[in-house]
């Protein structure tokens, strides 16, 4: 399953607005999406070249362990039963607004959903898909 999927990483920033401007004006990334809301300081994704990646305000995920690192697939629940299968052990899910939607290790909301999971070596690694 794994195989077929991307691979993100996330770059902290401070500031979301100056941040895009540098990535995109700067670098000449294109802005895929951002958070919405409440949210639009929270999260964007940046494309340059092939690769995408995430910028978060650390800030904003403030109660969670946070990530620097995800797997893009298609099917978040195909994924998560297959990595079981392969002995990986997730971490329980939570909640990021009272509209998340809990399936054992997957958390879903309307920006997409994820599960989280250690490596080996106890790096934070999740599975992402979007909406």
């Amino acid at each position: 399953m794994l195989e077929k999927a991307g691979f993100v990483t996330f770059v902290p920033v401070k500031k979301m607005d100056r941040a895009l401007k540098f990535y995109t004006e700067g670098l000449g990334g294109k802005l895929k999406s951002r958070g919405e809301g409440g949210m639009k300081d929270s999260f964007a994704s940046v494309k340059i070249g092939r690769h995408e990646f995430w910028l978060i305000t650390p800030s904003a995920w403030e109660k969670r362990e946070l990530t620097y690192n995800a797997f893009v697939v298609d099917d978040i629940s195909a994924a998560v039963a297959e990595l079981k299968g392969r002995g990986v052990k997730f971490s329980r899910a939570e909640r990021s607004s009272p509209k998340t939607k809990i399936e054992g290790p997957i958390s879903r909301d309307s920006w997409g959903a994820e599960a989280f999971f250690k490596d080996s070596e106890g790096n934070l690694l999740m599975v992402w898909q979007g909406p």
